[in-house]
């Protein structure tokens, strides 16, 4: 749905499929550079498992919660919080990240949306000051119905993700730009894959 919207946005057919007209519009839509756009929809691509999910899956078992979460529960808790979403995100992501405390529930509120999992009141506030608007605030699941991709592309500034773009479609590139979206290389032979695969539409 995120992915129609988009295009909706930018001007080609809405149909939810992702091919070279739609890099080519984000491209020009966002303003992008070919290097740039490329490695964008490359990462993004990877994270939302191919411009499919675009809101945090938190329903997880008790042994999903103690391998993921492990710091937060024990093996009592974790059985407590199992395949509850609105629980567990309140508990991980309670008292940080500008949230309050669990019983705010402001962890389930403020959960990851959008391409790049916006997580957290301080960002989602930080993106509402970009934006220009509070209408996340009011309504956080805009960030994944309407503005997934505007809240990557605020990630990539924020972060001065670009100037790794600006180096060129390489391996080394790649790598260094998904240690900085991931926090590590996890998905790295897709995210290459895929980043050069779009880079080659636009020849």
């Amino acid at each position: 749905m995120s992915l129609i919207k988009l295009q909706e946005k930018i001007g080609v057919t809405p149909d939810g499929s992702f091919g070279p007209k739609t890099l080519k519009a984000i491209r020009d839509y966002f303003n992008l550079s070919d290097e740039q756009v490329a490695h964008f929809c490359g990462q993004v691509a990877h994270e939302t498992g191919d411009f499919q999910l675009f809101s945090e899956n938190l329903n997880y078992s008790a042994s999903g919660l103690l391998r993921t979460f492990g710091k937060y529960f024990t093996k009592v808790t974790a059985e407590l919080y199992a395949r509850q979403p609105k629980k567990i995100a309140s508990r991980v992501y309670g008292g940080r990240m500008g949230n309050g405390n669990e019983a705010s529930m402001e962890g389930w509120l403020f959960r990851g949306r959008g391409a790049l999992q916006t997580t957290g009141k301080a960002n989602y506030t930080a993106f509402a000051k970009y934006l220009g608007s509070d209408e996340i605030m009011e309504n956080p699941n805009l960030v994944a119905e309407l503005y997934s991709f505007e809240s990557a592309i605020f990630f990539f500034e924020k972060n001065k993700l670009w100037l790794i773009c600006d180096r060129g479609v390489s391996d080394a590139s790649i790598t260094a730009l998904s240690k900085r979206v991931n926090g590590g290389e996890n998905g790295l032979a897709d995210r290459i894959s895929l980043t050069k695969r779009f880079y080659s539409w636009l020849k």
